[in-house]
This record gives structure tokens, C-alpha cells and sequence, in this order.
């Protein structure tokens, strides 16, 4: 099901057809440094279910497969979830994950451009949240461009990441 798209991208719902992608983006050590440990291809499956699920769950939330439209080609996932933070688990965050091979085409600030303005059309809560961790400066900069602002830090386990906050622009 289609969630929504840009100008070159489709984001799309995953299916249990898009294991081999999942685990390509997931299992990949480049893409979730800043994210997570890679998963192997049972923890990417299991992961994959779990998100098929929540998606299932939560119609307007989730982790979603991005393809470019002209190739019909997997480049990575977009999300709208809630934050890990067992104390903020009803504030809503944007992320993304990108193959190498989309890197430096500009898929992520279009992403979380048109990702902002699906959560604030189809959400009544007037901020969403980024994290990113510390030494992750070019999520940081595509988070900056698309309007977000700094707002603190927290600890995640051992990491330290560096929270955003975007509220909701007044008509």
C-alpha cells in the first residue's frame, strides 16, 4: 500500500516479500552504524514481521520501504515511530535508512520533508521528534534544513544521542 510519494520517491508499506531488501538495508554495517547493530538475516526477518505488524496496527505510522520511481529500485526505509525512550513512547519520531547507493542524491531531506507534512496531516499532535546520535552529522544537517531545532540530549544505554523537535506550523 502506498503511503505516500515524492517527487522521485514511492514510500510504500513492506510486505513479507521485501525480506531480502530489509535484510540488505538492516544487515548492512555502513547504513545502521549510527542506527543499531546489523541484524542478521533471522533478526532482519523477525524485525521485518514486527514492523508488518505495527504498520497493521497503526495504519498512519511505521517503517516503510522507499523506492525511486523511475527504477522501481530499493533504496532504504522511512519511519514514523514512536521514540525508544520508555518515558516517551507516545511522541512520534521521523528517521530514515539509506543504501550507500542513494547517499548524496538529497532522498533523505525529501523524505523527511514530505514525511512532515504526512505526520501533521494525518496526526493531531503538533510536535514530532528526531534522534540521532552524536557523531551522525549529516542526519543532523538534513534535520536542520527541514526545520527541526535542537532540543537536548538523552541517553540511550551507553550512546548519547541528540534529540530534535519540529512543532506544528500555524496555518
Amino acid at each position: 500500500m502506498l503511503i505516500f510519494e515524492t517527487s522521485r520517491l514511492l514510500v510504500r508499506q513492506f510486505t513479507i516479500d521485501d525480506t531480502e531488501n530489509f535484510f540488505l538495508l538492516n544487515g548492512d554495517i555502513e547504513v545502521v552504524r549510527y542506527i543499531r547493530k546489523p541484524l542478521n538475516k533471522e533478526e532482519a526477518e523477525k524485525f521485518l514481521q514486527q514492523n508488518i505488524e505495527f504498520c497493521t496496527a497503526n495504519p498512519s505510522l511505521g517503517r516503510w520501504s522507499v523506492e525511486e520511481k523511475n527504477t522501481n529500485n530499493f533504496v532504504g526505509s522511512c519511519a514514523l515511530i514512536p521514540l525508544p525512550f520508555e518515558d516517551e513512547k507516545d511522541k512520534m519520531q521521523v528517521g530514515y535508512a539509506l543504501l550507500p547507493s542513494a547517499w548524496g542524491k538529497g532522498y533523505a531531506t525529501e523524505l523527511t520533508m514530505t514525511g512532515i507534512d504526512y505526520y501533521f496531516q494525518h496526526h493531531p499532535f503538533d510536535e514530532l521528534h528526531a534522534i540521532t546520535s552524536i557523531p551522525n552529522i549529516a542526519s543532523q544537517k538534513v534535520l536542520l534544513k527541514c526545520g527541526f531545532v535542537q532540543n537536548g540530549t538523552k541517553h540511550e544505554g551507553e550512546e548519547l544521542l541528540q534529540r530534535f523537535i519540529m512543532k506544528r506550523r500555524s496555518h
